[in-house]
């Protein structure tokens, strides 16, 4: 667990022992002071601790005094945050009434950034204002990108250099945050953070969030597994839940997110140093569709008599178990047929007796507590056994992971399925719970399977459920990525409008990553993961983007979903919807 210091962010106390604070951003023009106001109140009525605004020039900055005004004369005391990006000056003066200013490191200050930064250290001191040095995995300096690359690396060492300044100079109010629209860039990326800051004896509070994570559950899954797997490994002190919604709207799952982490937050004493900050598939032997370098698998219960149809399913699940004749079956349009193929499943004793089918695939199921070195050695032995690794809410996911910690020191390659029980009456307590508990290990690329279980859900919505957690840990695409961004006061069109019609016109298209980004500023760095980007260029105005490449400039907003699909076909990845 980090334990960070405790810091002033004006009348809020932040990091050291108190809780996880909330925040988000308002996607208002900061220069109109009266709907940024309302949208402020709005967001901190929502339950949020501190908002954050956009300053994009020397006039929004002037606007923050007014804001801040207006704001504590209605009862509103909480910390206000500008968020600055590329001109030095705009920080300098925003940080005259702001409570806390944003920095970019990527895009503060050029060649000269450290005589810039420390002016704006020396402001801060005389005001009392805190600063977030704040990274985003798209828009790295020149400078660290021909050092390090494009790489969690690179991101660490953007912020370190800006907090060894502060800790030079004594500034100790700030906060870091390294962010990505890749939970798998960004949990490897703050893990390795705090282990530099360890190594550096640093102890600064660290901000959590999920860059561009999108809309609806599948936004809401991104950001539960990035920012969840932290927090129950004890790294993260605020957090900011980006949706393309209206930004109220992150304050309550961000709420439900950061009590239901911190209540699992790990006590096996597991060291920081001990986290992986880099992906390592784990070797496991071939097993059909199981193991070596296949994706995943999703197992899915079902009762004989509802019938073993695919009617049911959104995404069909690679394989199904039958309640009644405890037989697991690859999951096809046959599964009514006597020629289904079947995989049995094993008791651990008859496993140990040696009891197994003879050249054939076959499940064991095994509880936590009951994997031994005895067994270990025995599956060791046995490289057609499937192990199944059942899991009640109470087993926390770093315990698996020193199960799986296990199975490389005895360099075990059976495959593991992780099959976690659930109770959950809600979908987004159910979505949080499963994300948490194992999230972070598909993140590590530790197992091969998953099997979700929870009475209060259809066995469809199980697999769904198991199905968006894989995308959201990277592990497995089944359908459509988007990586869309909140919107802020840069957004340039209505950011929720379009992304609908964009998934509208392309949600068949499961092979592709697609990003649709409000403006310049931080879309084309952000969206670097995307194969293709629809980004705001100015008003009425749309860049589209073939990976990081801007390839159709300047086009009418009337016209652009149809030249993203001709772009989208121009290069081959264009599949005629059913």
């Amino acid at each position: 667990m980090y334990k960070s210091r405790s810091i002033p962010i004006g009348n809020l106390t932040l990091g050291g022992d108190a809780p996880v604070r909330i925040q988000s951003m308002t996607n208002t023009r900061t220069g109109d002071v009266t709907t940024t106001v309302d949208q402020c109140k709005s967001i901190l009525e929502a339950g949020a601790d501190l908002v954050r605004v956009t300053v994009r020039n020397l006039n929004e900055a002037d606007k923050l005094s007014a804001i801040k005004e207006k704001l504590t004369l209605d009862g509103y005391h909480q910390p206000l945050v500008a968020d600055v990006h590329f001109n030095p000056d705009i920080a300098f003066k925003a940080a005259v009434f702001a409570d806390k200013v944003r920095i970019n490191p990527g895009n503060f200050g050029g060649p000269e950034f450290k005589s810039q930064f420390l002016s704006l250290i020396d402001i801060c001191k005389k005001h009392k204002t805190a600063i977030r040095i704040g990274v985003n995995h798209g828009s790295l300096s020149e400078r660290i990108m021909n050092t390090f690359g494009d790489s969690p690396e690179g991101m660490v060492e953007s912020a370190m250099e800006y907090l060894r300044i502060c800790k030079e100079n004594d500034f100790e109010p700030v906060v870091v945050s390294i962010k990505s629209s890749n939970t798998r860039t960004m949990i490897h990326a703050n893990r390795f953070l705090v282990q530099k800051l360890l190594e550096e004896e640093m102890d600064y509070p660290i901000h959590l969030g999920i860059t561009e994570a999108g809309a609806g559950e599948d936004g809401r899954m991104r950001s539960a597994v990035g920012i969840g797997t932290l927090l129950t490994e004890g790294i993260g002190d605020t957090i900011r839940v980006s949706l393309t919604e209206r930004p109220e709207n992150e304050i309550p799952f961000a709420i439900k997110l950061a009590d239901i982490s911190s209540n699992k937050k790990s006590s096996t004493g597991l060291s920081i140093n001990d986290l992986t900050v880099s992906y390592r598939r784990r070797k496991s032997n071939p097993a059909g569709i199981i193991g070596n370098n296949n994706p995943p698998v999703v197992i899915a219960s079902i009762d004989p008599e509802s019938g073993r149809t695919s009617d049911q399913f959104q995404t069909y699940p690679d394989l199904i178990f039958d309640n009644k004749s405890e037989m697991i079956f690859l999951a096809n349009d046959q599964l009514k047929s006597d020629n289904a193929e079947r995989i049995t499943t094993v008791r651990t004793i008859d496993f140990l007796q040696g009891r197994v089918p003879a050249n054939k695939s076959f499940f064991i199921h095994c509880l936590p507590g009951e994997l031994n070195n005895l067994i270990i050695n025995a599956l060791k032995k046995n490289n057609k056994a499937i192990l199944t690794i059942n899991h009640s809410p109470n087993d926390h996911s770093l315990g698996r992971s020193r199960l799986f910690d296990d199975f490389f020191s005895s360099e075990c390659h059976t495959p593991v399925i992780l099959k976690l029980l659930c109770r959950e009456k809600e979908t987004e307590d159910y979505m949080i719970h499963a994300a948490i508990e194992l999230g972070g290990l598909f993140v590590d690329g530790l197992p091969d399977g998953i099997w979700l279980e929870n009475e209060n859900f259809s066995q469809a919505a199980n697999a769904q459920m198991a199905f968006n957690l894989l995308q959201a840990s990277r592990a497995r695409m089944s359908k459509t990525e988007y990586i869309a961004c909140p919107s802020c006061g840069r957004t340039l069109f209505n950011i929720e409008n379009v992304l609908t019609r964009v998934q509208e016109a392309t949600s068949h298209l499961k092979h592709l990553k697609i990003a649709v980004m409000g403006c310049i500023v931080n879309g084309p760095g952000e969206m670097a993961d995307a194969d293709y980007g629809y980004v705001g260029s100015g008003r009425g105005k749309i860049t589209l983007y073939k990976i990081k490449d801007p390839v159709k400039k300047n086009i009418p907003e009337d016209k652009a979903i149809e030249e993203l699909i001709h772009l989208i076909k121009e290069n081959n990845d264009w599949i005629e919807p059913d």
